[in-house]
């Protein structure tokens, strides 16, 4: 008797057209805006690694997770690509792309839903389906996938 089983541990191929690292140098009106967050998004198979690097003129945070205003998050998950719809599943980490508990900022999920604006070979807008500000991020590098156990 022979099953078949899924096995989640392997990654699937995902887009093509989002393979490699692509990052965002600004915000519209970011010198109006007291807080942005830019976007480094490295898509690797189905697979999504996310800098998040903000800015804030506001102290809305403890004092000893400010740092002058300025702070990177990181996240990783998975993302699949339903229409014109770039769905990520994924948890907050720390820097070694281990995951979070504690400590300043964000922990737990990292659940952003992006509407896919428009793309090309070296430049990708997307729209956080949330508060609908465009994130116009442009390839710096290209990556092929080989699908292998996931996050080695």
């Amino acid at each position: 008797m022979s099953s078949c089983h899924f096995n989640p541990d392997v990654q699937s191929e995902g887009a093509d057209y989002l393979q490699g690292l692509w990052i965002q140098d600004s915000v519209p009106m970011q010198h109006a805006l007291l807080q942005y967050t830019l976007h480094e998004l490295k898509f690797t198979c189905d697979s999504i690694y996310a800098t998040l690097r903000t800015r804030s003129k506001v102290k809305n945070v403890a004092d000893s997770c400010y740092n002058a205003g300025q702070w990177t998050e990181y996240a990783i998950g998975v993302y699949v690509v339903r229409g014109d719809s770039l769905l990520v599943d994924g948890l907050y980490t720390k820097p070694d792309w281990r995951r979070k508990t504690s400590g300043c900022h964000r922990t737990g999920q990292y659940l952003p839903r992006f509407k896919i604006v428009r793309y090309s070979a070296d430049f990708l807008v997307l729209e956080n389906r949330y508060d609908q500000r465009p994130i116009l991020l442009r390839k710096i590098a290209d990556m092929t996938c080989t699908p292998k156990k996931r996050w080695e």
